[in-house]
């Protein structure tokens, strides 16, 4: 036994909190990755889009991560906003009111974005139209992305995010001079506080944002079937 658990006999339980609470935030990052590749491949497939599948790296810090999934979900954000400008653009303004009209028919709007990527891309299939318009449409979507973005800064910035998602497999001493140094007792104990609040918020938006995800790849492939 070390002799800061002499002096501290809490804090062996404190760091079993530590670690299972990095793992669950790894569990739900991984999550986060696979939901938004899933994503990434309709608007690559469906919207013309060439955004790059991303991977977590073993080898790489929390941060790190955190910040490989915003980049991605910041370039999302951006295809959107294309998508909405080119609606403007090429739309009459009372067409253009019509896609966030959430009285107006689906079908209809779907029949308008479809006219409009004919244009852009030369020919459109209704499939397109009908994520564009559920990506335009989905408040949820947006929301959640921004959310979700908001939270894996605060994560990275946090005192377990310069730490190797690999680091649990080698060894509780190991992750813990990682995090903490010579100094243990209040680190610890602010570590954990920060990182249960962190989670709690992290996990609750990420099941938002996986649903708002699934919710339109569901939707394609009951299209394509």
């Amino acid at each position: 036994m070390a002799l800061s658990d002499l002096l501290y006999p809490d804090n062996p339980k404190r760091k079993q909190e530590l670690i299972h609470l990095h793992q669950e935030l790894l569990d739900c990052m991984s999550t986060n990755f696979h939901a938004t590749n899933e994503l990434v491949g309709v608007l690559n497939e469906h919207l013309g889009c060439t955004i790059s599948p991303i991977k977590m790296r073993e080898s790489s810090t929390v941060k790190e991560n955190c910040e490989i999934i915003i980049q991605v979900m910041s370039e999302i954000q951006h295809q959107v906003q294309k998508i909405d400008s080119d609606m403007k653009e090429k739309l009459e303004p009372v067409l253009y009111q019509k896609l966030y009209d959430i009285k107006e028919p689906e079908l209809e709007k779907i029949a308008i974005a479809q006219r409009v990527f004919s244009i852009i891309f030369g020919e459109a299939t209704s499939t397109a139209a009908m994520v564009a318009i559920k990506l335009l449409g989905s408040n949820h979507l947006t929301l959640t992305v921004s959310k979700l973005i908001s939270l894996l800064a605060q994560i990275g910035a946090s005192v377990l995010g310069g730490v190797s998602i690999t680091i649990i497999g080698l060894g509780l001493e190991m992750i813990l001079h990682a995090i903490l140094g010579a100094v243990e007792r209040s680190q610890l104990l602010t570590a954990v506080r920060s990182y249960e609040k962190h989670l709690a918020e992290f996990k609750a938006a990420s099941e938002k944002y996986q649903c708002a995800i699934h919710e339109v790849t569901s939707l394609v492939r009951q299209q394509v079937q």
